[in-house]
């Protein structure tokens, strides 16, 4: 495992020596991560804890790492020394990995001595950030697709890491299988794909590269077929293979279209293929896919069977950033928790203070997720008692809730800084994803002017913001 330690902005490094020379190094703190919403935010989809778990538990600076930090001239050495001997020894509360998540709500909070919450700041951010930027836009495009969606970024996706991490977030939001062969190592998940126009091209005739290609794979014989005509040549060509296939005991798996009209195409190769006597070979199609156009083509009848996306689902090419934050939400003097606030004049910047859990409510009789609650640390849930929920800012915006249930949304990741919580394959979280996606009622998850999902303060935690909010004023 590489050590990621130096990971991290500067800042969080000369931060550390100031809190170090003052003697707050080892006072404990609280940092949430949470992200704010814009147009494009719907929803989300958790990822990135499994890496950053990983990485708290690797915490360590090692010799060519103080070495290093030694040679740019700005920290002491009595700092270097005890950073020498640092492990992160906190705890962590985080929501699983494909929970369905919404803005404002601390989805990570981070619980450690001061210098260590603050030095794993930029990492965290980094692995998380990322990871449920993309399966949250892979999750709209299953979601458009209704299945079937292989990943196929990797030659796209910025920087190695981006492509293998991204390769693994895709199939947590709902991908079933994924061009990249070094994630299908990693991860355990399948891997898929065929041929490029270069294999026909390297032959003397289309057909003779479809020959070839089925001798090879005679169980998986899918073929591209718009190198030259898709429906004059390439189609044509791939029945006669097929038929070639046939006789000799194997059924052909289908063919692939990469470029032109695919709505018209698909819909002209179907029908060419079921004449032909083909109709359990498959469509698949790629070339710049996202979910827009994925709904587009299914809107005019495309007879497309699995798709291929690329580009604009590893680079999550509508909104290439997430903008997940890490704020300080509370430190602790002589075992007493002293809340913190940060203000803005913009109300929506205004930070939710303390230590804090969050619920989720599910209406008692179909149970669909109605609202997220956030409350102070030891404030319960009554379910036998009517629960009135209300908009943060806009106050008079409430509702009163009787039959309902609720469920912590968030584990103990990290205790004393080692995981505690189980590690899940990919099946199994993206499993959990859709079973927690189909609980909420698709006004809150289609693309399209969604209604706003409500992510609601208890009346203490609101009581509590505002007297901040007036304290810091004066």
């Amino acid at each position: 495992m590489r050590n990621l330690t130096l990971l991290t902005d500067l800042y969080q490094l000369t931060m550390g020596q100031g809190y170090f020379a003052r003697g707050k190094h080892t006072q404990k703190a609280v940092f949430d991560i949470f992200f704010r919403p814009n147009r494009l935010i719907t929803y989300s989809v958790a990822a990135g804890m499994d890496q950053a778990a990983d990485y708290l538990e690797n915490l360590h600076f090692d010799e060519s790492d103080i070495a290093y930090l030694r040679s740019l001239g700005m920290f002491t050495e009595d700092y270097l020394s005890y950073l020498s001997g640092l492990r992160f020894t906190g705890d962590v509360y985080a929501v699983r990995e494909g929970e369905i998540v919404f803005p404002y709500e601390p989805i990570v909070t981070v619980v450690a001595p001061m210098l260590e919450a603050q030095l794993v700041e930029t990492a965290l951010l980094t692995f998380i950030n990322h990871q449920t930027l993309i399966a949250s836009k892979a999750a709209k495009i299953c979601a458009a697709a209704g299945g079937g969606v292989m990943e196929f970024g990797l030659r796209r996706a910025q920087g190695a890491d981006a492509g293998v991490y991204g390769a693994r977030a895709a199939m947590i939001g709902g991908c079933v299988g994924t061009s990249n062969v070094y994630a299908g190592k990693l991860f355990g998940v399948p891997v898929s794909g065929t041929m490029a126009h270069s294999w026909v091209m390297n032959f003397p005739t289309e057909l003779e590269a479809f020959r070839a290609y089925a001798e090879s794979f005679p169980e998986n014989c899918l073929l591209l077929v718009d190198t030259y005509d898709t429906l004059r040549s390439g189609v044509p060509n791939a029945i006669r293979v097929f038929r070639e296939l046939r006789e000799k005991g194997y059924e052909p798996k289908g063919i692939r279209l990469d470029s032109g009209d695919l709505a018209y195409l698909s819909k002209e190769a179907r029908r060419m293929l079921d004449e032909a006597g083909f109709e359990n070979a498959i469509i698949c199609a790629s070339g710049d896919l996202d979910e827009g156009l994925i709904r587009s083509l299914k809107a005019q009848g495309a007879r497309i069977d699995t798709w291929g996306v690329g580009t604009k689902l590893i680079t999550s090419a509508d909104m290439p950033a997430l903008g997940g934050v890490y704020k300080l939400a509370a430190v602790y003097e002589n075992g007493r928790e002293i809340p913190k606030i940060k203000l803005s004049d913009t109300t929506e910047k205004i930070t939710n203070p303390a230590l804090k859990e969050v619920y989720r409510i599910y209406d008692g009789k179909t149970d669909k997720a109605l609202a997220d609650y956030i409350v102070r640390a030891g404030e319960t849930v009554d379910e036998s008692k009517p629960l009135t929920l209300f908009h943060p800012v806009d106050t008079w915006k409430r509702m009163t809730v009787t039959s309902f249930r609720a469920r912590k949304l968030r584990e103990k990741l990290i205790e004393g800084g080692k995981r505690v919580a189980p590690r899940y394959t990919i099946p199994e979280i993206s499993a959990y994803r859709a079973g927690e996606y189909a609980r909420f009622w698709e006004e809150y998850t289609r693309q399209d002017m969604p209604h706003i999902y409500k992510v609601d303060l208890s009346p203490a935690l609101c009581e509590l913001k505002r007297a901040l909010v007036e304290e810091h004023g004066r």
